[in-house]
């Protein structure tokens, strides 16, 4: 494999530090060993890759091995610092600026160049900052979707740690107490603590320095969703995760998080047991699976996305969807007809009407599941849709598979039935022509402005959080 640019650049800074440090000129240096000044000054130029013979003819003119020439260490710090700035001119960042790159030369100050390159480390820090926008991070959550469908859902690596930290614990059947998670944490050096002023932008906040992880008061409702947290907090440790480097790095640290902490609420081996004995009496159902784990009807969903695939054959497909119908969580690894934008990201799409994810909201009985079969240009699929309600509105939990693996499930039964063509507009997205016509010129909706459309992401090392706030918080606590 050839030498890179940078590898060749260290490797002339080496060459031109032991020829001026024996008081060579590129002349008498090239007359030792056989070649003209020029072409000496190529390489250490770092624009031509010298022979073996003649790497060996320069080590034996200036009294090194080879292996001194060879190393990836910079010789020095002005050729640290040129070497450096020759990688950042040389960046896509730089380059697409238009700005023509510096040309060091011997009479310019090392301090010029510190100067120089802190501009450049500014630019790439903001870059990196940068990629936290709305549509990178459609982009970034679009590609991860794709690949967790390659992998149906399933991460072993993460269920095996989830096993072995909960034996740790002296966890072995049942809901996952909050003691069991204290003790959990105590075993990694943390200890939990409640407090009402966390900052607005942070579920948790750890100090890594006293040991402590921070969360929402006990006493919230729903408390269940703290021990959730705190597995969440303590799986960046055990997972050893690092600063992200960009959004696509935080969005897969938080996938890894999220799914040690369900791991942890609903262990594979116990779970898996539940839905094969369920499976085998005909009788799946996600509010028996939340029951018998103490956890949300979401979450009981969205672990069946891990399982499903892997230990029962079935595929499927979870949706999440709001009250205006726009779809916020999804899953799917059985082909149901998703709307997707034109980066192929589905969240924060429209569903169609007629799935049952949208006809749940106008069912009168609200604490039970509803099931449906729908007809769609793919196929035929059963549903089973609970909703619910938080401060910020109504949504929809939908759990589905194709027609053949309905026999599995609880509700199968179901006479309900409706018909989706979309992403054929006529299906539920366009009006009746007759409609249309009437009210053609005599309507003026006052549109609803979607503030968060105009709300940047805040800068800082995790998307989406406020650094100032997070540190001032640890002043206060620690």
């Amino acid at each position: 494999m050839p030498p890179t640019a940078l590898e060749l650049s260290t490797l002339g800074h080496r060459i031109r530090h032991q020829r001026i440090s024996h008081g060579f000129t590129l002349d008498e240096l090239g007359e030792r060993v056989g070649v003209a000044g020029s072409q000496l000054s190529l390489i250490e130029n770092g624009k031509r890759e010298p022979k073996l013979s003649l790497l060996q003819a320069i080590a034996t003119a200036t009294g090194v091995d080879v292996g001194d020439l060879l190393s990836s260490e910079p010789p020095n710090r002005r050729a640290a610092l040129e070497i450096e700035l020759e990688r950042a001119q040389a960046s896509s960042v730089f380059r697409q600026l238009g700005i023509a790159p510096v040309k060091v030369t011997k009479g310019m100050a090392d301090d010029t160049i510190e100067s120089i390159l802190g501009l450049h480390r500014e630019l790439q820090r903001r870059e990196r900052e940068a990629i936290a926008t709305p549509e990178e991070a459609r982009r970034a959550n679009t590609e991860l979707r794709l690949k967790m469908r390659d992998l149906d859902n399933y991460l072993p690596d993460i269920e095996k740690l989830a096993e072995k930290q909960l034996k740790a614990a002296g966890h072995v059947s049942g809901a996952l107490t909050h003691r069991t998670v204290s003790i959990m944490a105590e075993k990694l050096g943390f200890e939990l603590i409640y407090v009402n002023d966390l900052p607005h932008s942070a579920r948790s906040v750890t100090d890594l320095e006293h040991g402590r992880i921070y969360l929402p008061p006990a006493s919230i409702p729903g408390g269940h969703g703290l021990r959730s947290m705190a597995l969440q907090a303590m799986a960046h440790r055990l997972l050893g995760h690092k600063r992200p480097t960009d959004y696509a790095d935080f969005l897969q640290q938080r996938l890894e998080i999220n799914y040690y902490a369900a791991c942890c609420l609903m262990p594979e081996t116990a779970s898996v047991a539940f839905l094969q004995q369920a499976k085998k009496d005909r009788n799946l159902a996600v509010e028996d699976f939340r029951d018998a784990f103490g956890v949300t009807h979401e979450a009981a969903g969205m672990r069946l996305t891990n399982l499903a695939t892997q230990h029962l054959g079935i595929r499927l497909h979870f949706l999440r969807v709001d009250g205006s119908g726009a779809i916020t969580r999804v899953y799917e690894n059985d082909d149901l007809p998703l709307p997707a934008d034109v980066t192929g990201a589905v969240d924060g799409q429209i569903a169609c009407r007629k799935f049952s994810a949208r006809a749940a909201f106008s069912e009168q009985n609200r604490t039970t599941e509803h099931y449906q079969y729908t007809d769609t240009p793919a196929g035929t699929y059963w549903c089973s849709t609970q909703t619910g309600t938080t401060s910020e509105g109504e949504f929809s939990i939908t759990v589905g598979v194709p027609f053949d693996d309905a026999r599995w499930f609880r509700g199968r039964e179901t006479q309900k039935r409706a018909t989706s063509t979309c992403p054929d507009e006529s299906c539920c997205r366009r009006p009746a022509a007759d409609v249309a016509e009437r009210w053609a010129g005599k309507a003026w909706p006052s549109a609803r402005v979607h503030m968060q459309m105009f709300s940047p992401l805040p800068r800082g090392s995790f998307p989406g959080v406020d650094d100032n706030e997070v540190y001032a918080f640890l002043e206060r606590h620690a």
